[in-house]
Order: structure tokens, then sequence, then C-alpha cells
């Protein structure tokens, strides 16, 4: 079975569901170990009351990502390549070609 983890602290940063995990292992009753990449950042034991069952999406409720928006007035570039990069009062710079 494919479960994924719910609820995570940081709910602004994160999405509500993260990713498709498979419980390795099923300590008691309210304690799974899950098998996670090692990319993630979170202890392999969790509770189970922040899993739930993955469930594909229905025929029809595929989500189709927006399209780019256009600003009128704005003055578009072609970048050849990124020089350089510094933080500015935490803004990106970019020294490019």
């Amino acid at each position: 079975m494919v479960w994924q983890i719910k609820n995570r602290e940081t709910k602004k940063l994160m999405k509500n569901f993260v990713g498709l995990n498979i419980i390795k292992k099923i300590i008691s009753e309210n304690v799974v170990k899950l098998k996670l990449l090692v990319s993630m950042k979170i202890h392999l034991i969790v509770n189970t009351s922040r899993i739930v069952l993955y469930q594909e999406q229905a025929e029809g409720q595929k989500k189709i990502p927006p399209s780019p928006v256009k600003i009128e007035r704005e003055k578009e570039y072609e970048v050849e390549k990124i020089l350089n990069k510094r933080d500015v009062r935490r803004k990106p710079k970019y020294l490019i070609r």
C-alpha cells in the first residue's frame, strides 16, 4: 500500500500531503516506520494520524498548469548566460550576459 504524510509543521511552506511513501514496518497500532527518500529530512517513524491512504485522481480531474502571466509595458530580455548571483536585502540580483 502507498501512503501520504499529512499536516506537516510548516503548513504555509508545504503542500498538505507530502509525496507517496511505503510503510516499511508496523511498529504498533499507532506507529509505523516509513520508507522515505534520503532528501526528506523527517523522522522515519510517524504516528498513524499523520498518514492517509493514497487515492488517485478521478478521470477528468487532471491538474493543468496555469499559463504564464503576461504583463504589458514590461521590457523583456533574452539571457545568454548568468555570470553571478548575490542577495541584496534578501532579494536576488543577477549579473547576466
